[in-house]
């Protein structure tokens, strides 16, 4: 009886050591690949720095900002891809920043814009353009569920280049980042395609110097772009192609007789404003009547910052082209042409 019974206790402590093993051999292959896989990107990295600061030429044999986002948790992610987790100022914490990030292709390229301007104290809003494929759809998805103060828009636009809904996509953006609980000071639109000049700090500092204007560079109508506001204009959407047509079709004068100007698509916008855009009945009315004008982007904002009871917040010398690299190009749809 008693020989059954150390057999038995015998056999019990032999199974629970070899499971013991088991999990400790399995958790240490997982730790080793997470280790290798971060020390193999800085690696490579820093060889990179090292020939370029020698001045020659490095090819590196593969792609050091390849994405592990499917091949990892989002702790594995986040730490593979050297993420930002805390704030690294206290000039930054307490101006925490909001982003309308605009995409619809090239999932790498913009994992690479949300990773270099990534800060845990700002806040993302991302609007996926609805005819982007699944693929890139769930892919994005995947990425913002790691992040708590990174977000999909609530409503998404099928857009159209030099469209309405250009436009609505980021007002769809601000309208979330306005109810969001970040107490954030500017709002930054951006684009698939666009990439950080300056740090965040930079960023902040040269916001700060505005105190609290808008940054909505624009002027008074040139020749060539007076026949976007003056004759109708419609979006066009088929399975092939997405594009404007201009009509022959005059437009009805502007509402509450505003001068209209024009400027960038991108802009940097202070909360206050923010709200105004979202309840005052010209910013309402201004909408309205852009619906069907061409690339109203480039005048809506601008507009808006100089109609009279707004001048506090103009602020005509700034130039968001210092701080990211697409407002410095002019950007032009495919097939797209001056109007």
């Amino acid at each position: 009886m008693m020989g059954s019974w150390k057999q038995c206790l015998f056999c019990v402590s032999l199974v629970t050591g070899l499971i013991f093993v088991f999990v400790y051999n399995h958790e240490l292959w997982e730790n080793k690949n997470f280790l290798g896989a971060s020390l193999s990107n800085a690696s490579l990295l820093a060889e990179a720095c090292r020939q370029i600061y020698k001045g020659k030429v490095f090819y590196p044999t593969e792609n050091a900002l390849k994405t592990t986002l499917s091949e990892s948790t989002c702790y594995e992610y986040i730490a593979q891809s050297h993420y930002i987790t805390e704030a690294l100022s206290e000039e930054e914490a307490g101006f925490p920043l909001a982003y309308m990030m605009t995409i619809h292709k090239d999932f790498g390229t913009f994992e690479r814009l949300f990773r270099a301007i990534y800060m845990p104290q700002n806040v993302y809003c991302v609007h996926v353009d609805e005819k982007a494929t699944d693929t890139f759809k769930d892919a994005v998805k995947q990425l913002l569920s790691c992040f708590p103060n990174a977000f999909l828009a609530s409503k998404m636009e099928p857009v159209v280049y030099g469209g309405i809904s250009r436009l609505q996509a980021d007002l769809n953006c601000i309208k979330d980042l306005a109810g969001s609980e970040v107490p954030w000071k500017y709002a930054i639109n951006t684009c698939g395609q666009d990439f950080p000049l300056k740090t965040n700090r930079e960023i902040v500092q040269y916001l700060k110097g505005f105190k609290g204007k808008n940054i909505t560079p624009g002027v008074l109508p040139p020749d060539h772009a007076i026949g976007r506001t003056k004759y109708v204009h419609q979006e066009l959407l088929s399975k092939r192609n997405s594009y404007m047509i201009k009509t022959a079709k005059l437009k009805t004068p502007p509402p509450h007789n505003m001068t209209i100007y024009f400027g960038t698509a991108y802009v940097a916008l202070t909360r206050e404003f923010a709200n105004f855009v979202l309840q005052d009945q010209r910013a309402l009315d201004l909408l309205s009547w852009s619906k069907d004008t061409y690339s109203p982007d480039e005048h809506f904002w601008v507009t808006l910052n100089r109609i009279p009871g707004t001048r506090l917040w103009t602020s005509p010398s700034g130039i968001l082209c210092l701080v990211f690299l697409a407002p410095c190009q002019t950007h032009r749809g495919p097939g797209t042409s001056e109007l």
